[in-house]
């Protein structure tokens, strides 16, 4: 199966997900708004997301998949269920103390991570409660990065793919219940929130078990022990989790600034969920599906292989992201008004969203190559530079954040995103291509140029487009705002097809023909 081919499978179930996750949020703002309990579950909802993306999802992309995949390439399936069953054990056990050190020192946690919570005391309290609740979704969701890494590796790509989706089911149906039987008590909206979350995870867990089942591949159990294969997981996933820290420790300092801003957490949640989209599709489909088959290259001594991937990735994502981030940069209080602009969220929180999702689209680009350079570097067993590289970029971040936030306030700290993730890829791009791991086409780079450039003349299109349906676009009746959007949608859509192919940016309609034949 190619990679276009598993790129399209991972992409096609995140677009699914995050257009489920739009439902979810745009019920969540009608719901909560930019208030008190909205910050409490942002925060809440974090904290678990935190630590499975620095424990699970960094520690395994970057770990495991290469060890387990050199397991199945030199010791067959039995050496392999061996390795999954020693690695489950040690896993298990940390998710189970983290678990309970987190319950038990939580109001000290939301202390650290949003200290502007503590003036008000209500806000505080709801904010702990709602994170307890919450943060047992830590263990469903690492086990799930866990299982999805052996999916991956036997290139079962679609089960690991779909799980999220029905975390957006599970919440839209609860957030749909809220509307409807009406909660007026926060104590007890937070309380339902947050258990939907945990219910969710489980659903989550259970997909990808399932489809481990079908695949016939069992996962012995053992006691917690420090083997050889935890050793070597250990040594790799350190600088792993580092880097992962890295990053996070990046979302927690934006986090605790904007906790000085009253609804800025909100604001910034919202703009993030918007950019993540694009982001989601493409950077998640690449991180998941370049991995595994850089490493099978890698071990297989197909160096040529190796740098066609690579290549082909480069290609792939920019003609998906520089579109969507220019059409981000163009038209997003266009996209806010219309997605989210209902019961609690007012005009304000439109402008708020809409400006800190400008700032995030610039970087969106560097979100995405950052998952095309990564895996050249993890492919390798190397998690130490990319570990490096993210330190630079949060230190860039941090003193950023703290310097923008007086003058341009929640705004300022999605620009520091922004730039620190330029200077991160920046950096991981340029090392892998000195080193000899990475080396770029020509006829890829000239390709990137006319994408960029068919891209540029896409968002002076939606420009003056948005320009003439902006009586539409913000107009009071919802299903013609949403037309409207739609018809936005579909103008820049088609202009830039039309500008990549006739440029020779991309073969868009050969893509498209090429993906027909496989599926035949």
């Amino acid at each position: 199966m190619s990679l276009l081919k598993n790129f399209a499978t991972v992409g096609g179930a995140t677009m699914a997900s995050r257009l489920l996750g739009f439902v979810r949020d745009t019920m969540l703002a009608a719901v909560v708004g930019t208030g008190p309990v909205a910050d409490a579950f942002v925060v809440a909802f974090r904290l678990p997301n935190l630590f499975r993306r620095l424990f699970a999802e960094g520690a395994f992309n970057s770990a495991f998949v290469p060890l387990f995949g050199r397991a199945v390439e030199e010791e067959g399936d039995e050496g392999a269920r061996k390795l999954a069953g020693e690695i489950a054990a040690a896993l298990l056990f940390c998710l189970l103390i983290l678990t309970a050190l987190a319950q038990i020192f939580m109001p000290a946690v939301v202390w650290v991570l949003a200290p502007g919570f503590i003036d008000d005391a209500q806000k505080f309290d709801l904010t702990v409660l709602m994170a307890r609740i919450a943060f047992p979704y830590l263990i469903f969701m690492s086990l799930l990065a866990f299982i999805s890494g052996i999916l991956n590796t036997y290139q079962r790509f679609a089960a690991a793919a779909f799980a999220p989706v029905m975390l957006n089911i599970v919440m839209a149906g609860v957030l749909g219940t809220v509307l409807m039987v009406g909660v007026d008590n926060d104590r007890l909206l937070g309380i339902i929130l947050c258990t939907g979350v945990a219910v969710a995870g489980i659903v989550q867990l259970a997909v990808v078990a399932w489809d481990l089942k079908r695949l016939g591949f069992s996962i012995p159990v053992f006691r917690p022990r420090y083997t050889k294969s935890a050793k070597r997981l250990l040594a790799l996933g350190i600088p792993g989790v580092l880097a992962g820290g890295v990053t996070q420790i990046n979302v927690a300092v934006g986090q605790i600034i904007a906790s000085m801003q009253d609804g800025a957490n909100a604001l910034l949640y919202y703009a993030d969920r918007l950019y993540q989209l694009p982001l989601g599709v493409i950077g998640i489909a690449i991180g998941v599906v370049l991995l595994p088959s850089l490493t099978r290259q890698l071990r297989g001594g197909h160096e040529d292989q190796y740098q066609r991937s690579l290549n082909n990735a480069l290609e792939f994502s920019l003609v998906l992201t520089l579109p969507a981030a220019v059409a981000l940069a163009v038209i997003p209080r266009e996209i806010v008004s219309v997605l989210f602009q209902r019961g609690k969220f007012d005009a304000i929180a439109v402008d708020g969203t809409a400006m800190a999702l400008a700032a995030f689209a610039f970087g969106l680009p560097a979100f995405v190559l950052n998952k095309v350079f990564s895996p050249g570097y993890f492919a390798r067993e190397d998690t130490k530079t990319p570990m490096w590289f993210a330190a630079i970029g949060m230190v860039v971040n941090v003193a950023l954040s703290v310097a923008l936030f007086p003058v341009f306030k929640h705004v300022g700290i999605a620009l520091a995103t922004t730039v620190a993730g330029w200077v991160n890829t920046g950096l991981l791009g340029i090392v892998l291509w000195r080193r000899g791991h990475f080396s770029p086409d020509v006829r890829v780079l000239r390709k990137i140029v006319l994408i960029l450039a068919a891209s540029l003349l896409m968002g002076l299109i939606l420009h003056f487009s948005a320009v003439g349906l902006s009586g539409w676009l913000f107009g009071p009746a919802l299903p013609i705002r949403a037309a409207a959007l739609a018809a936005l949608v579909l103008v820049g859509m088609a202009s830039f097809a039309i500008f990549a192919q006739v440029t020779g940016g991309s073969n868009l309609i050969g893509h498209v023909k090429s993906l027909k034949r496989r599926n035949t």
